[in-house]
């Protein structure tokens, strides 16, 4: 159909399993339009793109593009109550948020399908007839200034200036070290910001993006420039409906969809503007082969290769893109990740020196006139003493490539895998689907709308050697980030402060450290022997829609769920090692870790080739042993599991990487806010001062859980014979908690299982025995005392750091009644071991965290008032924003199969649990949400248990103290000494029931 614009009959290319429907429209005013019809769907979601971002920042006001994204959220002439849209969205289930990129910015929300039609009206009116009032506008600068503030001290922000919001557009999943890590996330505002500040000054990519007080408030008026003038000026210039891409996803038919479109958004004003392109080139001759020597915040060593290349968005028939593979660096990227234990290891076989932890290749930062190719490489001390070796075996391996030419079969096996990849993709939530898709409309024709550049259909192989050749010593910046360098440099980046030095690298020297290089035997990948090609779909002969206990022994307990949701070939497998002796002390828990770790770095020969073909694998320490995780394409799973199991049961310790775990590694525990070596241990003080406050959170209230500080001082006297001695006695008694789901029979989960018990509990010698009942290791929280705050302070960690945070937190119960749940459900909740909890988190350079307590008391006061005074229908309109959010269905196995496991680490096993609570929530009456309020969580309640767990900034340091020095009030205790505090309280009982028994 179409009314008043036109409807084209364009045939989106779209997954083969892939059942919601497509349509392009265009209205009047030339907004061109997606919409997606998915009858299953628990939320509708919109994304709006606009061709317009940073870039368009006019000269003397940087940020104004970000500014003007958060501007656009207050309110409008049609509805002018500030804020009143995203609290529309919060209360109806909903999310919303946006992000502003190099050339374009991107808005976005979810909500419940049956509030869709007011959520999208109200979403419209950005772009209509938008408030950006004089009061807003000095607030939203504060607001712009403070995240900027928050990330002056961080390393990510520091090198990665334009990360703004949720910006996450991924081109190239890669696996380090075997692990499967976050992918790059390379996207057009992901600059290094060292990269930006030494690029030609007259180009926008050398702007500042993200605007501070001093950009945005301080400049302009001496210039005697009106901010918001500049602001309503630039949204009437650049916000233009012919610049604009829209996604709408909905449960309704495309009918209906589109007349609730074309009524929304027909009256966004078409100015016909052209779209801005920025010609040129960020990098001249004085800026290529040059080596910038960077101080970072963090202990550690990292080189960055950066080549300008032409961007791979111009030939993207020819190969994988930005979601998937760059085409242009399909080939190098594979080869590269595959192949980088050359710079992990030099040396003969007796003695092995390790230069790096992990390499990480892949185009970023492009836009369609311009490019750069990127190596990123962390290295050891070890390594960083042989820079120039490291260095000129990279250009020998791109040499080699160079020589050898494109690989017909590498790209015919890639397409393989990039087109089963496309056509078995899980389904993800509508509002990252629409972000995904809004994007690829800027860029692609319609019927690429979906695909992008993930699928290819060309080998060039004249392309791809032309992209090889730009990767010349001749056209390379190198940066180089290491604490060692700090007193060494004499030139400051002036946002970000980072100190650096830069020097003359000419081609002809890189050259010459290649002819000195060491002599290692460079090759080419070999085949990928995980890639799949068995994708039929198992006969679910017995309907099973929750987890089943399919088999139980001394030594495992097998849970079963078959995919009855998602008719994909995957499967998911969890393999939980109880292991009593590895969290018994803080030697036993870093040598758990450490084995994890080395674990993956022997596993690291499979990761890429596993990853690539759709397989990832994860071995993790836990609180009391470690976990195997196992998910992809069945019919390669049992062989990549069964190579993991073998390494796990014939480990053996490599001095050389021990050594490099033990000193190098760099990614940090979420679960405890800590680290494993010493460079974490020592980061540990740059982490975010609310990352502080939820680690002293955890230590507070976790039992058996060992400090940073005591880890750090064993960890220099642990050697490679202690973890030869501990492994044996850390395998000598456990139990296999484990969990098979997906496109997987009933006797392939078994038959595995039994396996893995052969494996480590039988034979003539077994590594291990079944636990006794006495060994069984919980997690159990510490019981706060009724009718008392307690409250503990600390300094930050960091002295330069300005910004303080506080966590609030309210305890409830170990919660067995349904109901109890659900009524902290409707207040938000923290779900510790099955502990419930009520949680604030807060960070500010303004106020000091005991200022921030005051306000935390203010609002519960705040909400006490609106929560007497709530209507009726507002109370049942939460209710029911909280019941469709539990009716959600989950998108793909990954996300059904967390869940289950959460209610079996738990110890919990309600499987059932959303259905139950669904139906107490309908049973809920506001009297029985206000009791519960008045009993546990109102301000001076007789029953509320809380903690206050205060990190001072060196702003407010002085704050800190005058609090110490106030005498406590009668219900307030100051914790001085955590481990004194925690031996003298209670503990709550766990859930888990011990391998023997079902606690249901």
């Amino acid at each position: 159909m179409a009314v008043g614009g036109i409807t084209d009959e364009v045939q989106i290319i779209k997954p083969r399993n892939d059942k919601r429907e497509y349509r392009k429209i265009v209205l009047q005013n030339n907004l061109q339009v997606l919409l997606i019809s998915d009858s299953e769907t628990d939320k509708c979601a919109a994304s709006m793109d606009v061709r317009v971002g940073s870039f368009s920042d006019p000269e003397g006001l940087e940020g104004l593009a970000h500014f003007l994204e958060h501007m656009l959220f207050y309110a409008s002439e049609k509805y002018p109550l500030e804020d009143s849209y995203s609290k529309y969205i919060s209360e109806h289930g909903g999310s919303t948020n946006a992000f502003t990129s190099s050339e374009h910015t991107n808005y976005y929300f979810d909500v419940n399908p049956d509030c869709f039609e007011e959520a999208l009206d109200r979403f419209a009116q950005f772009f209509i007839k938008p408030l950006m009032s004089a009061d807003a506008t000095t607030r939203e600068i504060k607001a712009v200034d403070s995240e900027n503030q928050k990330n002056l001290l961080s390393d990510v922000w520091r090198m990665n200036q334009d990360l703004n919001d949720d910006e996450k557009i991924y081109i190239l999943p890669l696996e380090l070290n075997g692990k499967v890590l976050k992918p790059l996330e390379l996207n057009d505002a992901s600059e290094t910001e060292l990269q930006k500040h030494l690029s030609v000054k007259d180009h926008p990519y050398h702007k500042f993006s993200t605007g501070n007080w001093d950009t945005l408030e301080v400049r302009p008026k001496e210039r005697g420039i009106d901010t918001r003038e500049e602001l309503l000026r630039f949204y009437n210039e650049n916000y233009s409906a012919n610049l604009m891409h829209l996604v709408i996803y909905t449960k309704d038919g495309l009918d209906k969809s589109e007349i609730l479109v074309r009524s929304k958004f027909q009256d966004i004003r078409n100015t016909d503007r052209s779209c801005i392109s920025f010609t040129g080139q960020p990098c001249d001759s004085e800026s290529l082969q040059i080596l910038v020597k960077a101080v970072p915040i963090k202990r550690g060593h990292k080189l960055r290769f950066v080549w300008p290349m032409t961007p791979g968005i111009r030939h993207y028939k020819e190969g994988p893109s930005r979601c998937v593979k760059v085409k242009t660096s399909i080939i190098l990227s594979y080869a590269l990740i595959v192949e980088h234990e050359t710079f992990f290891r030099k040396g003969n076989s007796r003695r092995q020196i390790s230069w790096a932890t992990s390499l990480s290749a892949g185009e970023s930062d492009w836009t369609y006139e311009f490019s750069f190719f990127k190596v990123v490489i962390d290295l050891t001390d070890a390594g960083h003493e042989h820079f120039e070796d490291i260095v000129a075996l990279l250009f020998k391996y791109i040499h080699l490539l160079q020589q050898s030419g494109p690989c017909q079969w590498i790209f015919d096996e890639l397409a393989a895998i990039c087109e089963t990849s496309f056509h078995y993709q899980d389904k993800i939530r509508p509002i990252d689907y629409v972000v995904n898709v809004a994007f690829n409309m800027q860029f692609y024709p319609p019927k690429d709308w979906l695909v992008g550049s993930s699928l290819p259909s060309k080998f060039n192989p004249e392309r791809i050697q032309s992209a090889l050749k730009e990767l010349s010593p001749y056209n390379v910046r190198i940066f180089w980030e290491s604490t060692k360098f700090e007193g060494l440099t004499d030139l400051t980046e002036p946002w970000y402060g980072t100190a650096y030095s830069i020097e003359r690298l000419p081609g002809s020297t890189i050259e010459q450290w290649i002819k000195t290089a060491p002599n290692e035997d460079l090759h080419l990948p070999g085949r990928n022997v995980f890639i799949p090609t068995d994708l039929s779909l198992k006969t679910v002969s017995e309907q099973i829609n929750l987890p089943v206990l399919l088999r139980k022994t001394p030594y495992s307990r097998l849970w079963f769920k078959p995919d009855t949701a998602f008719s994909t070939p995957k499967a998911y497998v969890k393999i939980d090692f109880n292991c009593p002796v590895s969290g018994n002390s803080p030697e036993s828990e870093v040598l758990t870790e450490i084995f994890t770790r080395l674990l993956m770095d022997y596993l690291n020969e499979y990761a890429y080739d596993a990853q690539v073909a759709g397989l990832y694998y994860g071995v993790t320490n836990t609180d009391y042993g470690f976990q195997v995780t196992v998910v992809g394409y069945n019919h390669k799973l049992k062989i990549l599991l069964e190579t993991v199991v073998h390494r796990i049961a014939n480990f053996e310790v490599k001095p050389d990487r021990f050594a490099v775990i033990k000193v190098d590694l760099d990614s940090i525990s979420e679960a405890k806010q800590r680290g494993i070596d010493h460079k974490e241990y020592q980061n540990m003080k740059f982490q975010q001062p609310y990352q502080q406050a939820m680690y002293y959170c955890s230590l507070i209230l976790q039992d058996q859980t060992w400090p940073w500080t005591d880890e750090l001082e064993v960890l220099p006297h642990l050697e490679a014979e202690n973890l030869v001695k501990f492994y044996p006695l850390m395998l000598s008694r456990t139990f296999l908690e484990c969990y098979a789901a997906g496109n997987i029979e009933p006797n392939e989960a078994e038959s595995m299982t039994q396996q893995i018990e052969d494996i480590f509990f039988k034979g003539s010698n077994p590594l291990s025995q079944a636990l006794f009942a006495s060994q069984y290791m919980t997690n159990r929280i510490i019981k706060l005392e009724r009718g008392r705050n307690y409250f503990y302070s600390a300094e930050g960690l960091n002295p330069s750091d300005e910004n303080s945070a506080l966590i609030h937190y309210i305890q409830l119960n170990n919660l067995l009644s349904i109901s109890l749940d659900q009524l902290s459900n409707l207040v938000i909740l923290l779900n510790d071991s099955g502990v419930r909890g009520v949680q604030f988190i807060i960070q500010s350079n303004v106020k000091g965290p005991g200022q921030i307590d005051l306000r935390v008391e203010s609002f519960l006061k705040m909400f006490e008032t609106k929560l007497y005074e709530m209507p009726s229908d507002e109370f049942k309109s939460n209710v029911n924003a909280l019941i469709e959010m539990k009716l959600e269905k989950h998108k793909n196995l990954r996300e059904e199969s967390g869940f289950y496991w959460r209610e079996i680490s738990d110890g919990t096993l309600k499987f059932d649990r959303r259905e139950r609570e669904v139906e107490e929530l309908k049973r809920l009456s506001q009297k029985e949400l206000i009791d519960f309020f008045n009993d546990y969580i109102r301000v001076g309640a007789l029953q509320k248990k809380s903690l206050s767990v205060r990190i001072y900034g060196n702003a407010h340091s002085s704050e800190q103290q005058a609090d110490n020095s106030q005498p406590a009030e009668s219900n307030n205790v100051r914790v001085e000494d955590i481990f004194s505090f925690r031996r003298s309280r209670p503990l709550y009982g766990s859930f888990r029931g011990g391998f023997g028994h079902l606690k249901l």
